[in-house]
């Protein structure tokens, strides 16, 4: 047949097509290899999604996990859906950073250095306007660890200049911030205690016998501190504030 310039036909020539089926017969049986392998490259999709969702629903380890509470350092990018975090009891909610907060499809506008208080469920929360710092502290059915004061000593809470933003039978929520140059009185620490630090200065504790200690704390630091301890503090340089939770 000679050379022309028609382009090709949009499907190939019967023959072809006879000639490929005829090919793919001897290949692969219709009876049953393609079949599975058609099952094959369906199931594929399905496994690759169910492994998705379920690294994106998995809880981030706890910062903390001790006899008393599992803690969670949860930040939240606006219109992104946070953790699924599942509470077996009573669990409390610190806001590092405010702002509005979509927790199961109720919002709720929560100020920077204050906390909520929940029991039981699974929970997870979307940042709305801005980005959020929650640190998710559950609390585990023991003692709280509390121990009579018998120094003579003011506790730690309250204090001059402390601000209380929750309590209740089981935990009392405050904030504190320290001024440079300007100690705290003497007192005692007679529960307790998670701390979250908002600001970036070190503090200076010294002990009734005058021991030292300088502790150069950076924002969104989270400690566990137990009882049972006194001294005063002193912000030596900078800006530091906390959102306490103490464990009654």
């Amino acid at each position: 047949m000679g050379h022309t310039d028609k382009p090709p036909g949009l499907w190939p020539k019967a023959l072809f097509l006879l000639e490929f089926h005829q090919a793919v017969q001897r290949k692969y049986p219709m009876n049953k290899t393609l079949p599975r392998l058609a099952l094959a490259a369906l199931a594929m999709p399905a496994l690759t999604l169910g492994a998705l969702a379920d690294t994106s629903a998995s809880a981030p380890a706890p910062v903390i996990d001790n006899t008393w509470v599992s803690v969670r350092d949860i930040q939240l990018a606006p219109g992104m859906a946070g953790p699924a975090l599942t509470h077996a009891g009573d669990y409390a909610v610190l806001y590092i950073s405010g702002g509005k907060v979509q927790s199961n499809g109720v919002t709720t506008a929560h100020e920077a250095g204050s906390a909520s208080f929940g029991h039981g469920g699974t929970v997870s929360d979307t940042a709305v306007d801005g980005p959020v710092h929650e640190v998710v502290i559950d609390l585990k059915d023991a003692p709280s660890g509390s121990v009579p004061n018998t120094t003579g000593l003011p506790n730690g809470f309250p204090r001059p200049g402390s601000k209380k933003v929750f309590e209740n039978s089981r935990v009392i929520v405050w904030n504190y911030t320290w001024l440079p140059g300007k100690p705290t009185p003497m007192h005692f620490h007679d529960k307790n205690v998670v701390v979250v630090y908002a600001g970036n200065g070190p503090l200076k504790g010294v002990s009734p016998d005058g021991k030292e200690v300088v502790n150069n704390y950076k924002a969104g630091e989270i400690r566990f501190n137990t009882a049972n301890r006194a001294h005063y503090e002193v912000l030596t340089e900078g800006e530091q504030s906390a959102v306490m939770m103490e464990l009654k």
